[in-house]
């Protein structure tokens, strides 16, 4: 079983965990919502890579007006309108249950006292979302000190100044920190900023590498 390590060495254990939101505690796609929209698997996935790209929608994950966005893409696809209005209109349906695995590794954390902090590269909205009607739907969301989502604050993981944000949220140091993330891209960008990272693959080797850092998984 490989252990994620920091890749820059360091003396201080990590005290913190911030968790990435989609993919690491809740099952984001927009293949939850579009299979009710576009039954069919292969025009689905020809809509889902051809028209509401990653390119398309990262836009708002890095601070781009969703609005907006909807209203430019809808005039270069007219037919598709309804389709396109639904990405940012139905945006919840692609948010499924969560991971059950992870979210007990949340409550144990939060019990022992381990401070948690959310980081997501999500459209602003998601950030008043979290703060009301999510903690309501996810109640382990409500055991997070603080939510930082990209778009509200104009910064994208992995972008150094995101890191440096959400350890200035919370008041502790980068290397009393470890982050959780789906995405080997943004467990780098947080070693490069002096975080500890793991690359989340599955419940069980996240898990193993928070014992291994002396963490109360």
């Amino acid at each position: 079983m490989t252990i994620e390590t920091p890749l820059k060495s360091t003396s201080n254990r990590p005290s913190v965990v911030v968790f990435d939101l989609g993919g690491v505690l809740i099952d984001w796609s927009p293949h939850h919502l579009y299979r009710k929209l576009i039954p069919d698997d292969r025009e689905r996935g020809k809509f889902l890579t051809e028209i509401t790209t990653s390119a398309w929608h990262g836009a708002q994950d890095r601070g781009g007006d969703p609005a907006e966005a909807t209203r430019r893409l809808q005039a270069l696809h007219p037919d598709k309108a309804g389709l396109i209005s639904a990405f940012y209109g139905r945006f919840e349906e692609m948010m499924e249950p969560d991971f059950p695995a992870m979210t007990a590794l949340v409550e144990r954390l939060h019990a022992a006292g381990t401070p948690l902090y959310l980081l997501s590269n999500a459209p602003a909205f998601l950030d008043g979302w979290l703060r009301d009607r999510l903690r309501h739907r996810h109640l382990f969301l409500g055991h997070f000190r603080d939510y930082v989502v990209s778009g509200a604050e104009g910064c994208f993981k992995p972008d150094a100044a995101i890191f440096g944000l959400v350890c200035k949220r919370g008041g502790f140091l980068p290397a009393e920190a470890v982050l959780i993330d789906d995405l080997e891209g943004n467990v780098d960008g947080a070693h490069a900023a002096g975080m500890h990272g793991i690359h989340h693959r599955s419940p069980e080797k996240t898990i193993a590498a928070l014992r291994a850092l002396g963490l109360p998984a």
